[in-house]
């Protein structure tokens, strides 16, 4: 077994070792057998200091309660996505989210393989995120302003009868302290729709906090979220959370299906009785905060994946809204690219007049896959490049004047087929250097008639 596994020890170190994550494997001794440069940069050693070496060793104040390596190799099972503080033989205090997995071959235990990311620094962060939110929050708060609120329903340009009725109804939900759930495909508007109901509601002057659910790991995730108290974890201080911060406003919560399950357990509960407990806390505290929460995937489809918990969905879905992509709403797209064209007018100071015949048909053609954010955005490349007062074919983004030819220009079946098929046959000659019998063979066609084909190209 041993002389099979280090047999592959080359390749598989070639492979750990062009990875941008920290790799730590033991075997089942506890002892390293790879560590690579990123691990021993995130540990603050050197990468001789560890290899070779006993786990426990190398970190003194792990042991096998504690190191989640040596629970795998103990357990046979995977832990993912654990927080973990240790110190290493420098009395440098360490703090990682781990992954780490067991390793078999032939169906017997070898060791255990273990990818973690920096935790100090994407904590560091995160409490730098909320230091900030807390401080705009305060600020605000002091002025008498709205909070991080650039948006109201007269932002949302349609004409498109569906999603007027879906504006509708959203004003309604304005007059409303219920929860709010939207989904719809990237770039429809999400935020900017959630944050027109918080204008237009009794809580405009009281705090809007938005969080990416998809931005951070699950422990940080929770931390930012409940807070945390002192000495929960090492390095801990007291500290409000989203919800506090956001206490008699509006807490958007972003890519909802990327919580972790029991993170959406713990949403659930706050749902149901306003109460949070910081991290390692002892105490509730009641929030009055309102919960719109928005999801680019359909909640039956992340419901059948098991992305989202039913119960959550079921107390969330009081007032849920779809919001129709871009490619459903054609009549729309002439009125944004007007108000985009007009908007970066004035950002550029530019005095572009409009869209060209065709180039508009072209949008209409095109399906938007990126919907109202990249119409925007396509707009504002066209404007940056564009030497006319028409926006034209030739200002498009390289990658849509690809498309464009597939989209706008229909040529003859067969004059399409002809041309593909002398393209294949050269490029099949090319690759065997004109060895006739080789390029039959990379087509799947007979010598004879690949030299018919051939005789007729020429």
């Amino acid at each position: 077994m041993n002389q099979e596994f280090y047999t592959t020890r080359e390749v598989l170190e070639a492979i750990l070792t062009s990875i941008d994550e920290g790799i730590h494997v033991i075997n089942t001794k506890g002892d390293t057998i790879f560590y690579n440069k990123v691990a021993a940069e995130r540990d603050r050693m050197k990468v001789e200091e560890v290899l070779g070496e006993p786990l426990i060793q190398s970190f003194p104040s792990l042991n096998r309660h504690t190191s989640t390596l040596l629970k795998v190799i103990e357990k046979g099972e995977p832990i993912k996505d654990k927080r973990q503080s240790y110190m290493n033989i420098h009395g440098k205090m360490i703090e990682t989210i781990n992954t780490t997995l067991p390793l078999h071959m032939n169906g017997e235990l070898i060791g255990a393989i273990e990818i973690a990311k920096d935790y100090s620094t994407l904590k560091a962060l995160s409490e730098r995120l909320l230091d900030l939110k807390q401080s705009d929050t305060s600020q605000k708060k002091n002025k008498g302003a709205t909070n991080s609120v650039h948006y109201t329903f007269s932002d949302l340009l349609t004409v498109n009868p569906e999603f007027l009725q879906v504006i509708h109804q959203g004003k309604k939900a304005a007059n409303s302290n219920s929860s709010v759930l939207v989904y719809g495909e990237s770039g429809v508007g999400k935020e900017l729709f959630v944050q027109s109901i918080h204008a237009s509601s009794s809580r405009r002057n009281a705090p809007f906090i938005a969080q990416n659910c998809a931005a951070l790991p699950e422990s940080l995730l929770e931390s930012l979220l409940f807070g945390t108290a002192k000495g929960s974890y090492t390095g801990a201080v007291e500290r409000a959370g989203l919800f506090e911060l956001a206490h008699g406003g509006t807490l958007f919560l972003d890519e909802l299906q990327s919580m972790p399950l029991q993170l959406q357990t713990k949403l659930l509960r706050v749902l149901e009785d306003g109460l949070i407990r910081r991290i390692g806390g002892s105490k509730n505290s009641r929030v009055d905060v309102r919960i719109m929460a928005a999801m680019n995937k359909h909640p039956e489809k992340a419901l059948q994946e098991q992305l989202l918990r039913p119960d959550l969905y079921y107390r969330l879905n009081v007032l849920s809204y779809e919001l129709p992509p871009l490619n459903q709403r054609p009549e729309d797209i002439e009125l944004l690219s007007e108000h985009f064209i007009s908007y970066f007018n004035t950002k550029m100071q530019k005095h572009i007049s409009g869209i060209e015949p065709d180039l508009l048909k072209f949008f209409h053609a095109y399906k938007w896959p990126g919907n109202v954010r990249e119409l925007k955005h396509t707009i504002e490349y066209m404007m940056n490049v564009t030497e006319t007062t028409l926006l034209h074919f030739q200002d498009l983004p390289p990658f849509l004047k690809i498309k464009d030819t597939h989209i706008l220009e229909i040529h003859p079946l067969r004059e399409t087929l002809k041309k593909t098929e002398e393209k294949l046959i050269t490029n099949a000659l090319m690759k065997t250097k004109g060895n006739i019998l080789q390029a039959a063979k990379l087509l799947q066609i007979p010598r004879q008639t690949l030299q018919y084909k051939l005789n007729k190209i020429e």
